[in-house]
């Protein structure tokens, strides 16, 4: 039989602890150096057993502030040295199977849901349920781990113990709750923090910025290879798509183009508009190399975009790419209260004209001699010749990809 309680249900409420045990003081006290919850979880479940609480499975459910996952869950099993880390992409929280689930109770408000598994008198199929059978559980209890302004996420907890859990069990893993609850809470907003930071200003820059490289004018020089892409006639676009449309085309032209680049170690700096700067550090070998793969990728899956687009009876997308090598001052720019984690300096300026130059030239991809040096990749491209450069004071050598690579 499964249980539902809500806070008047629950025995005791607001007694805390309701016996003092020396695994709350290392919950609270001696954590602290343990960066992962995960980690956390299986420490704290090894030391429940050793103190005769008979855990077999246990599991924490977080919902996450990620642009690709709606939550995370944490499951540790009797005799595993690891837990497993499982994600959930959006729409999972629709489904039949989670909108039955013990997990989707606790969000709807339950204080607690419990179930004997042993007892299968009520006719239960469920096959969440039947799989804590199958791996021979005995009872099932999850609750609430409440986490600041009412986020609420779910820890839960098994036994295959005959029988289930005693009522000194029980009040015993209650008793890790609270503590729990703010364990978990300092990792999930390390968690977040890094995750929102590598969202929006890449995984680089986010762990710069996290080590303490906050105040305005912080940063270093880097040698790096830079590239910068613009979409063509997106002005146009704009105006005459409707804007889901041209929301959808953006994010199209940025997956084809970023998700090659990230892929070969680049690192997306900012998106301007219907743009995007990035950069592959020289400190690695193979930068020049990596950034021409995922240029070549990117064209694939824009040519492969634009086949879709072509069936569907629109144009296709145009872009244009500048790329150059260079030194380039790396760190935090703006006003005393905004900042941009970014990179400036002449070289940027040279991929920016380049990419501009595109346009003028009817090739894709631009790239100086510089970078074309530095890759040893001349007798891969073609030569343009030289140009000027609006705002530069030397001429620069020009070269393109073959016009074939970017059919």
């Amino acid at each position: 039989m499964q249980s539902f309680s809500n806070k008047a249900d629950i025995a005791d409420e607001g007694v805390w602890p309701i016996r003092r045990r020396r695994i709350l003081d290392w919950l609270v006290n001696e954590t602290r150096g343990e960066r992962f919850i995960d980690n956390i979880l299986v420490d704290m479940c090894e030391k429940l057993l050793a103190s005769g609480v008979p855990v077999a499975r246990a599991t924490l459910h977080f919902r996450t502030n990620h642009p690709q996952w709606i939550g995370a869950r944490i499951l540790w099993k009797e005799g595993l040295a690891e837990a497993t880390i499982n994600t959930f992409a959006y729409g999972i929280e629709n489904t039949p199977e989670f909108l039955k689930s013990p997990v989707n109770a606790i969000h709807q408000g339950a204080e607690e849901v419990r179930k004997q598994l042993e007892d299968t008198a009520d006719g239960d199929e469920d096959s969440f349920y039947q799989e804590l059978r199958d791996d021979g559980l005995t009872e099932y209890i999850a609750w609430p781990v409440e986490h600041t302004f009412g986020k609420r996420h779910v820890a839960t907890f098994s036994t295959s113990r005959p029988g289930g859990f005693t009522s000194e069990h029980v009040d015993f893993l209650r008793d890790l709750l609270p503590a729990l609850t703010l364990v978990s809470e300092i990792r999930l907003k390390n968690i977040m923090a890094r995750t929102l930071l590598q969202t929006y200003v890449g995984p680089h820059a986010s762990e710069q910025i996290l080590s303490g490289v906050t105040t305005r004018g912080s940063g270093a020089t880097v040698g790096a290879a830079i590239m910068i892409c613009d979409l063509r006639d997106f002005t146009a676009i704009s105006d005459l798509w409707p804007r889901d449309d041209v929301i959808h085309l953006l994010n199209d032209y940025f997956d084809a183009m970023s998700d090659p680049i990230e892929r070969y170690g680049g690192e997306i700096l900012k998106f301007m508009g219907d743009g995007l700067l990035a950069i592959f550090p020289l400190s690695k070998d193979t930068a020049c190399h990596d950034l021409l793969e995922a240029i070549r990728e990117g064209q694939a899956l824009m040519a492969q975009l634009n086949r879709q687009y072509a069936g569907n009876g629109r144009e296709p997308l145009r872009y244009g790419v500048g790329v150059h090598v260079g030194d380039v001052m790396y760190g935090n720019i703006g006003s005393r209260r905004r900042l941009d984690f970014t990179v400036i300096g002449p070289a940027v300026n040279v991929a920016s004209r380049l990419e501009t130059l595109t346009k003028e030239v009817k090739r894709p991809v631009l790239l100086s001699r510089a970078f074309v040096e530095m890759a040893g990749c001349a007798k891969d491209m073609d030569s343009l010749g030289t140009f000027p450069l609006r705002g530069l004071g030397e001429p620069v050598d020009v070269f393109a990809f073959p016009e074939r690579a970017a059919e």
